[in-house]
């Protein structure tokens, strides 16, 4: 196989990478070989050289699952959260020609793949939650524009992050009387395997504790939130204003206040939480938008779209 027959997607987040090699036949088609997962990807939050690392194991797993010699391919799209400046993309390109990954290089952020997995002219909405959160639209006159995506400290509204910190918070309150009971603290002792709520502080503070393990909280508020515990629900419905807030904003700036548009949905946090998405297509709808929502599972195929154009 020749190289000028290969491209390379790869969508690499806050929680983990996943990378898919496809080969180009003589009408243009794409044919996926193989798939390759690691770890995450996300530089601000796991500093460059392990965000590099990840990015060459799953790289180097999507080869082996093709089971081709890894070799320079025509070209390739690297879709990475924390990758929206120049500077940022800048050490990643130098990587990227040290590692002598491709011909021809796009970066972008990972949610502009998001958009071209779910319609072909890449136009719409798409909002990214997972371990952090970001939305970014794009509207037929190629006007982009984002809207969050300002990190775990001073925003990612809505992500898995920011909805652990609240259940984790809740419990915290619950423990002290200083707010009302809530089924979370049993349910987080019971996750630790812990007896007392004092025991989370050397666990939750710990170097293992990253975001990420954070973010992996979120499934039990939104358990305890189905089971009708007030305080998860009431988490779980200020996320779903937050982030309905970020797609209401890029809605009315591109001009889709008017009319239908693609309302695409990736990270775990909206791919697993049906309901949660589905609330949050209400809740613009209820604002008078009209979304046309799309859950996209495997928002890599969009970067395959990306690197194939190029």
């Amino acid at each position: 196989m020749r190289q000028d027959d290969l491209i390379l997607g790869v969508d690499g987040g806050g929680s983990k990478t996943m990378a898919w090699l496809a080969r180009r036949d003589d009408q243009g088609g794409i044919h996926r070989i193989g798939a390759g997962r690691s770890g995450p990807s996300n530089a601000r939050s796991v500093g460059f050289d392990q965000a590099t690392a990840n990015l060459d194991l799953a790289i180097e797993a999507a080869f082996d699952d093709a089971d081709r010699a890894r070799m320079k391919v025509a070209s390739a799209c690297l879709s990475l959260a924390g990758a929206d400046r120049e500077s940022e993309q800048a050490e990643i390109r130098s990587w990227a020609r040290q590692r002598g990954l491709t011909h021809r290089l796009t970066i972008t952020n990972d949610a502009i793949p998001v958009l071209y997995a779910a319609s072909d002219d890449g136009v719409g909405i798409a909002l990214i939650c997972g371990t952090g959160s970001l939305s970014i639209g794009r509207n037929a006159n190629g006007t982009t524009a984002r809207c969050g995506g300002w990190g775990g400290l001073f925003g990612d509204e809505g992500s898995g992050y920011q909805i652990g910190v609240a259940g984790l918070r809740a419990v915290a309150r619950a423990a002290d009387g200083r707010g009302p009971q809530t089924s979370l603290l049993p349910r987080l002792l019971e996750r630790f395997q812990i007896a007392s709520p004092s025991e989370l502080i050397p666990i939750i503070y710990s170097e293992r504790i990253d975001r990420s393990a954070i973010a992996g909280l979120a499934p039990i508020v939104f358990a305890a939130a189905e089971a009708g515990d007030v305080v998860a629900a009431g988490i779980v419905e200020t996320a779903a204003a937050e982030l309905s807030e970020m797609v209401a904003v890029l809605a009315h700036r591109l001009g889709f206040a008017d009319a239908p548009f693609v309302f695409a949905v990736s990270g775990g946090v909206l791919t697993q939480q049906p309901r949660f998405a589905d609330r949050l297509r209400q809740m613009l709808v209820d604002s008078n938008l009209r979304p046309m929502l799309q859950p996209i599972n495997d928002p890599v195929a969009g970067s395959l779209v990306l690197a194939a154009a190029e």
